[in-house]
Formats: C-alpha cells, structure tokens, sequence
C-alpha cells in the first residue's frame, strides 16, 4: 500500500514537472489564481478580524494590524482578503456572460453565414464602436449599486472581441473536410456544432474566458473607484476608492490603496499568463 502511493506521488510529481518545464509562464499563472481562490473560499479562517468590526481609526500597520486600520478603524488586511471573494465572484460570472454570448453569436454567424452572419456580425461591429467605459458607468449609475448590476453590465458588454476570434475560428472550421463528412451523413447542425465545432475552437475559448475574466475584474475596479460599485459587498476597487475619498491618498496612507491595486495588478497578470500558449503552438496569440 505505500509502495502504491509512492509511486502515484512520484507519477503526478514527474507529469507535474513535466508540465511546468514545457510552459512554466501557464504553471505560475495557475498557482496565483489557485492561491487567490484558496484566499476567497478560505477567507474567514485567514483573516486575523472581522472586516466589519470598527476600533480605532487611522492606524499604521503593526503586530495586530498588519496594514493598518481605515477611518472606521476597521481591519484593512482583513478587508483585503475578504474583497479577494467579491472580485473573483464578479470577474467569473461577468466572464461567463461575455463569454456565453460571444461564443453563441461567433459560432451561429460562422456557421450558418448568410443573412444569419451579417446581422450578428453586424451587431458585434456596432457595439465594438461604442466605447465600453463610458457606456458601462451610464448604466451602472442608472442601475442600482448592486453586485449582480456589476456583474450583468460588464458581462454584457465585453463580448465583442469573443464574437469575433469564434466567428474567424469557426469559418476555418467548418470548411473542413471531416465537416462535410459529417453534415453528409446526415447529422444535424446542432449535432455538428456542439460535438464538431465546439471541440475544435475550445482552446480559443478558454484563452477569451480567461481574457473576459482579467477584462471584468479590471472594468469593475474602474467602476467601483469612481463610486459606482456596492457598498455592501467590498472589493479591491471598492477600497481603492473608499481609501481616496476618506483621506488615505491625502494622508499619503500606501497601506489602504497600495495593497488592493497590488492585488488586481496580480490577479490580471495571473489569468493572462494563463492564456500563453506552448512555443511550439502560436496560433492561438496571433488570432487574439
């Protein structure tokens, strides 16, 4: 039985080792977003306070408070790892939105061309021309200060640039021979995309999901710097501007905005290195 297990340790440490040597930017890229979602799911057992708990204001790093307190004197390294759950939250499911409807509207206009492509795709190219900031702080301020108003609004205008890299994938695609050997034995579209198309263009997908991931995160902090985010669920943007309007910029305070804008910076950098390819296979950067 030990030996047993030695050697499946030794298996997965060797396919381990072997992955990180053939692409060590993807491997890093995995263990940063691994250590951000242990922080977010394991968030009340490491933070050392209640983020809520108030005591006294304005505080520099110490023992106790290891990056000070805010003006409520609320925990401000607690807070931080507390925010890592909200952010993540909203960059996943924004990047499930964008990435659902953008797939949808590349594969159907690459698919079935015509009259089909020229509405979707003419679609994509009229929201690709409509700046994205501008729009989305529009509607987050109509909207209510909500975390799933963040998260429908961000998702629902970052699918564009996904439409558009399925949509050139899928024509190459479905101009394949193996294709035109499906679709003449009679299968059906549906059949055809989903077990044909769908499987050929999933590295493209995963590549744009991770890029509408880091794209959320990031679109969500600029909101919530500017006042537009949910109060009621803190994220780094959040403290980012919670920390400028309640003097930690003007008391110079790097322990308020500092760690937050480290953490976003690292966050996007991890779901980006994520998306590079093996050397051997350079296709997939040159279509996104």
């Amino acid at each position: 039985m030990i030996n047993n297990t030695t050697n499946c340790v030794l298996i997965m440490r060797a396919r381990l080792t072997r992955v990180i040597a053939r692409n060590p930017q993807r491997a890093a890229g995995l263990a940063v977003l691994l250590a951000l979602s242990l922080m977010a799911v394991f968030a009340s057992q490491i933070a050392p306070h209640d983020p809520r708990q108030t005591g006294i204001p304005y505080q520099a790093p110490s023992f106790e408070h290891l990056l000070g307190t805010n003006d409520l004197g609320q925990d401000l390294f607690s807070e931080l790892i507390y925010a890592t759950r909200v952010s993540l939250v909203i960059g996943f499911f924004a990047g499930i939105i964008s990435l659902v409807a953008g797939v949808t509207i590349g594969v159907f206009a690459g698919y079935y061309r015509g009259w089909a492509e020229e509405l979707l795709m003419g679609t994509t190219d009229v929201f690709l021309l409509i700046p994205g900031l501008p729009l989305m702080i529009m509607l987050a301020a109509y909207l209510d200060p909500s975390m799933w108003n963040i998260i429908i609004v961000v998702g629902l205008l970052w699918w564009c640039s996904t439409a558009r890299v399925v949509h050139s994938r899928v024509l190459q695609i479905r101009e394949m021979q193996f294709i035109e050997s499906t679709r003449a034995l009679g299968f059906s579209d549906l059949y055809i995309i989903i077990k044909h198309v769908l499987v050929n263009t999933k590295d493209i997908i995963f590549a744009k999901f991770s890029l509408a991931v880091a794209s959320a995160m990031l679109s969500e902090a600029s909101l919530s710097f500017l006042g537009l985010g949910d109060p009621m669920n803190i994220s780094w943007g959040e403290m980012t501007y919670f920390a400028f309007s309640r003097g930690g910029f003007a008391n110079d305070m790097w322990w308020w905005y500092l760690p937050p804008g480290l953490m976003i910076c690292i966050s996007i950098m991890g779901f980006l290195m994520v998306t590079i390819e093996d050397r051997k296979d350079s296709k997939l950067l040159e279509l996104i």
